[in-house]
């Protein structure tokens, strides 16, 4: 399938097909919480994540995708997205965002959160927990008649305030059976621009914030996107779809697990 322009508005079999695909990758992240340790190298976390696609019926959809030879991406301190998995132990005091997508008969769920290491400085602490809530705000924004620009004025004018910056480089989108299609979320906008949201568009949500300024620069592997100033990043992903009535999140944490410091509610 390939991009041809146009938002895809699905029905209630898709609706279905999403929830189970979402559900699989936010369970993946659950039986992440007690593995991304000091000393457990990004390797680790990507064969872990391999294998429960395997035993899952699920493939993981950055596997081969556009030549990346792994199964998640593990973004480490100032790398702001897409860092390749390694050898290199986690030390105290990191803090990782692992990104999952999963195919599960045909549809995609993606989704990413933050790992903490160890004992992190106060300033990591507060850099995720505006990003998370960023993220949550940018969803909150999502309804019938309301614009992609919502979602980042939403995002935008929350982080900006806190002294935080949006990344710009990079942004959410749709999907469904394509891992990339239209629309594009940018995460900064102004209210009433952009792409009027619809019941049955379906599309992520993943604000990528910088304690310094929102410059990046990808690496020489391709991929490996950095902060420039080497400030510290962090980054939230849900799939979301619009409904009738608001907003339905396809990704949420059956453990209660969303929301750092990850404590179950069960």
């Amino acid at each position: 399938m390939r991009k041809n322009g146009q938002i895809k508005l699905y029905g209630p079999e898709a609706f279905e097909g999403m929830r189970a695909a979402g559900r699989l990758v936010a369970e993946c992240l659950d039986m992440l919480v007690g593995e991304v340790n000091v000393g457990v190298a990004t390797d680790r976390i990507d064969q872990l994540v391999f294998e429960f696609a395997m035993d899952h019926r699920a493939y993981p959809a950055t596997l081969m995708y556009r030549g990346y030879e792994r199964s998640t991406c593990t973004s480490i301190n100032h790398v702001v997205c897409h860092g390749i998995p390694n050898d290199k132990p986690l030390r105290d005091g990191d803090i990782v965002n692992v990104d999952v997508t999963f195919v599960l008969d045909g549809w995609h769920g993606d989704t990413s959160r933050m790992y903490a290491v160890g004992e992190i400085p106060r300033r990591a602490e507060r850099l995720i927990d505006v990003t998370y809530e960023s993220l949550m705000l940018g969803v909150a924004a999502v309804k019938p008649g309301n614009t992609v620009g919502d979602i980042g004025h939403a995002i935008q004018s929350f982080v900006e305030p806190q002294h935080m910056s949006v990344v710009r480089d990079f942004c959410g989108h749709g999907l469904g059976r394509m891992f990339h299609d239209e629309p594009n979320i940018v995460h900064l906008g102004r209210p009433g621009e952009g792409s009027v949201l619809k019941p049955g568009m379906f599309f992520t949500i993943e604000p990528m914030i910088n304690l310094g300024r929102p410059h990046v620069k990808v690496l020489s592997d391709g991929w490996t996107a950095v902060t420039r100033d080497r400030s510290l990043s962090a980054q939230f992903e849900h799939t979301v779809a619009v409904t009738e009535t608001g907003v339905e999140i396809f990704t949420l944490s059956p453990k209660g697990l969303d929301k750092p410091p990850y404590k179950s509610a069960a």
